[in-house]
């Protein structure tokens, strides 16, 4: 009998060891970002980056053993759907929430996330509103108004005097504040602003209509604020009406090298800027570029880099905090964090400097120029 109770104790021990060696919970984190918009290259290009990190750390084994579990939404780059995605992630209660993508919609999900006490952290959003803030709002970019006015000097730089602006006003927090601080300096150092014209990206803008006015201003360059496709588009119009016209654009339209394949001849010579630098020969760089290139078949553009390295960066944090200690107190403690490029060094606030450089497109290729 005593033998019998042994042995039935035995079992019941292997088998609690048993259930102890199982596969353990995932690590949830989310990500929200537009992806069914018709900028929705910029959301899929951060996603891709994310989705490149996740599966390299899944393979690498983890976080302490747990696999990450990847639960992505789509805002839609609009208001209604992004609080109604932001909920869905907050039921969810992933440990950190990567995005969202654009200004806009920070606006919405940032204030919804701060009060579930949720972190997140945006590899892209650049708008001052978010700058300097006390909340769970991670940024690993740069503000609009250190963007803008570092173009105005570019251009200052290339001898350009009278500039005509197309915004889309439909992202008021980035476009506002980009053009804002742009003008303020582009003046200050001797140029003009030859005329601005805003247009909505959800509605159906006349490029054509938008061109034609600005030239009525007699520029001698031509500036867009908006997406990849918006930019490309701008320039087809911008070459048809006034084929010599130098033109440029911001980080927004730098989500993927398909803006070539999008604008064909009508983007060369376009000036934008991008978050790395294309001239880099460096291992990490160089085998980040291959990875993605054999798991999406395309080439990367700045912000799957970025949101590379934010995916990064939680890992970073999450491997060296204790138990389960708050994300944000982590991402705050435990930096700088290395990147493929850059290294990423929190303030109290979250906020974050981003080096860029400048490239213009050249025979269908980006040529980086500083």
């Amino acid at each position: 009998m005593k033998r019998q109770v042994a042995t039935f104790a035995n079992i019941i021990v292997l088998a609690l060891a048993l259930v102890g060696c199982g596969p353990q919970e995932p690590i949830r984190i989310g990500l929200i970002a537009g992806l069914s918009d018709r900028g929705s290259d910029f959301g899929e290009s951060v996603r891709n980056g994310v989705i490149l990190a996740v599966e390299q750390q899944n393979q690498a084994g983890g976080i302490k053993g747990r696999k990450i579990e990847l639960i992505v939404r789509d805002d839609g780059q609009n208001a209604e759907q992004a609080s109604r995605a932001a909920r869905e992630l907050i039921d969810l209660r992933p440990e950190v929430v990567i995005g969202p993508v654009t200004s806009s919609m920070a606006a919405v999900v940032v204030p919804l996330m701060d009060e579930a006490q949720l972190t997140l952290i945006s590899p892209t959003v650049m708008s001052p509103e978010f700058h300097g803030k006390n909340d769970r709002f991670f940024r690993v970019n740069r503000t609009t108004t250190e963007a803008g006015s570092e173009h105005a000097r570019m251009l200052r730089e290339r001898k350009l005097q009278r500039v005509g602006i197309a915004y889309d006003a439909s992202n008021p927090q980035y476009s506002d504040t980009w053009r804002k601080a742009f003008e303020e300096t582009f003046t200050a150092l001797g140029g003009e602003i030859a005329g601005s014209v805003g247009f909505s990206s959800i509605a159906t803008p006349r490029f054509s209509e938008i061109i034609g006015e600005l030239l009525t201003g007699h520029p001698d360059t031509l500036l867009f604020i908006s997406s990849s496709l918006d930019t490309a588009r701008l320039c087809q119009q911008a070459r048809q009406q006034a084929p010599t016209l130098p033109v440029s654009s911001t980080e927004w339209a730098a989500s993927g090298e398909f803006l070539t394949e999008m604008g064909g001849e009508a983007v060369e010579g376009l000036l934008i800027s991008h978050a790395y630098d294309r001239n880099d020969q460096g291992a990490a760089f160089r085998a980040f570029r291959d990875a993605f290139k054999a798991r999406f078949q395309r080439d990367f553009g700045s912000f799957s880099l970025m949101a590379y390295d934010t995916a990064n960066i939680i890992f970073a944090a999450m491997k060296q905090r204790s138990g389960n200690e708050d994300m944000k107190q982590a991402l705050l403690k435990f930096g700088p964090y290395a990147g493929v490029q850059q290294e990423t060094r929190f303030d109290a606030n979250g906020d974050s400097p981003r080096k860029v450089y400048y490239t213009e497109i050249r025979k269908g290729s980006f040529v980086q120029v500083r």
